[in-house]
């Protein structure tokens, strides 16, 4: 909270402004009774003023006004590393298996299809040579010789009896392969209906595999963890988090977690065009580069996978590897080791960048702005400069106990807005986290201004400020001014009056 400078008027000002104030007026009196009217009085002092007194000279600088807020020194961009949910391996490997068992039934309906589509040709053509040799053998007579007599060649006579006898046999034979060709056709139907649902089979099973595939986890249903990062561990790309059987699970640098698993044959996208990214820059890819899984990728992933101790399959299930914008700080860890792998935290984390966050008097928020300077007081009361880096726009009412003791002029329940300070050494902050600090905020500036040291001010009696000028031959005189930007780190202030310019002597307090 920014303090008002007549509050720290000090030895010979401060006593001025509470009991001697009558000591001002009668000063003020004997130099005249108007005493801003010209009147003038050479003494070394305000008359009849017993306390010890310096010199100090108006002068031109720029000053700049700080708000003292309470705030809270630690690690930027608190999140949480979360074992992804997936399919685990085990139905997995059931889905492929489904569509191997599938596609041998299809291959097996095929090759039926093809035996009795083999066979009703083979009818055909049988049925077809019937058919001409008894157009031949029934032609004239002998039509209404095998027709009017059972057997055909017992009411024949002479060489008819032969003929007729053809005939009738033609007759039955052509009935016969009328019915086997039947009987072929509808096999071959009922093959061409096994073969589309073998089909249709194969199809859902490679659907529900492509979906298996691509949500595959690196854990199965008695996975458990086998290695687990201690609290205030610093993780960075290309190491291990922690382990799943043994498994590493390998940091990466990007800003889109993966939603999927990196298989060949996968679709375009930010995540793949993180992965080569990574890819490339640990080494196992040169050149590597591009939002397309490629032949490279799965290579990529191979030298990858075996100088992490893992089989090289080609393929990242997920949970195999976490992507976060940067290096990490570990600062919980929620399973135990030998605990069973189950989708959900695992990690609290923060990025290594070292930060400053206030909840700053909603009502404050126009005095400052991203860039301002600040200056951090830390546990030790040593301090380090730093910049606003973020200023919130949405105000939220803090409970009694997360408020209390927050500057900014908000007391218990004021709404209050997130402001961020980042130190400009972060080094110098040590690794504290969580840990209370002070903040001054540079709220206002102004350049070039006329300024006086605060103690220089004069409260008067009938109200307004006032220096005591030291004019030339020892003459005092006080000159009215109009008090401006308040610089309390430097225990300057900005006035301004008629007949003021830089180098003039005024008197202030002494030792």
């Amino acid at each position: 909270m920014r303090t008002h400078p007549i509050t720290v008027l000090r030895s010979r000002r401060s006593l001025l402004v509470g009991a001697s104030l009558v000591v001002v007026a009668t000063a003020v009196v004997l130099v005249v009774a108007d005493p801003f009217g010209g009147g003038a009085h050479a003494s070394g002092g305000v008359v009849d003023n017993a306390y010890p007194t310096g010199v100090a000279s108006v002068s031109r600088q720029s000053l700049s006004s700080q708000t003292q807020v309470s705030a809270t020194l630690g690690f930027a961009d608190p999140s949480t590393i979360n074992e992804p949910g997936g399919t685990a391996p085990s139905d997995v490997a059931a889905a492929r298996q489904a569509v191997v068992a599938d596609s041998d039934g299809v291959k097996a309906a095929q090759a039926a299809l093809a035996t009795d589509a083999g066979a009703l040709s083979q009818q055909r053509a049988s049925l077809a040579a019937a058919t001409a040799k008894q157009a031949v053998d029934c032609a004239g007579a002998n039509a209404a010789e095998s027709a009017s007599a059972p057997g055909g060649a017992g009411a024949a006579t002479g060489g008819g009896g032969s003929s007729s006898g053809a005939c009738a046999g033609d007759v039955q034979a052509v009935s016969a392969g009328d019915q086997g060709l039947r009987a072929a056709s509808a096999k071959v139907t009922g093959d061409q209906s096994l073969l589309s649902s073998a089909r249709q089979k194969l199809e859902a099973d490679q659907s529900s595999l492509s979906a298996a595939e691509s949500s595959s986890a690196s854990y199965g249903q008695s996975s458990t963890f086998t290695t687990l990062p201690a609290v205030g561990q610093v993780v960075r790309r290309g190491q291990s988090l922690y382990a799943v059987e043994s498994a590493p699970v390998i940091l990466l640098y990007g800003a889109v977690a993966p939603w999927r698993a990196f298989t060949a044959g996968m679709s375009p996208g930010r995540d793949v065009a993180e992965l080569n990214g990574n890819l490339r820059v640990l080494g196992y890819g040169k050149g590597l580069s591009g939002d397309t899984f490629r032949a490279a990728t799965t290579a990529a992933i191979r030298a990858f996978q075996s100088a992490h101790g893992l089989s090289p399959s080609g393929e990242l299930p997920l949970g195999s590897v976490v992507f976060e914008a940067g290096a990490v700080r570990v600062t919980a860890v929620t399973p135990t080791l030998g605990s069973t792998v189950q989708a959900g935290p695992v990690l609290t984390i923060t990025s290594t960048v070292r930060r400053v966050t206030i909840e700053l008097d909603a009502a404050q928020q126009a005095d400052v702005k991203v860039g301002d300077p600040a200056l951090i007081t830390l546990p030790d009361n040593s301090t380090t400069p730093g910049r606003i880096s973020y200023v919130g726009t949405v105000a939220t009412v803090p409970s009694s106990s997360s408020s209390s003791g927050q500057g900014g002029g908000g007391g218990s329940g004021a709404p209050t807005i997130e402001v961020e300070v980042t130190p400009t050494d972060p080094g110098a902050t040590g690794q504290l986290d969580q840990a209370p600090v002070n903040v001054s905020i540079t709220t206002a500036r102004v350049a070039n201004a006329l300024v006086v040291p605060v103690d220089a001010l004069l409260a008067l009696s009938s109200g307004g400020y006032a220096l005591e000028e030291i004019r030339a031959g020892g003459v005092h005189q006080l000159v009215a001014v109009d008090v401006g930007l308040f610089d309390d780190a430097v225990g300057l202030v900005q006035v301004t009056g008629s007949g003021l310019a830089a180098g003039q002597r005024i008197v202030v307090p002494g030792e």
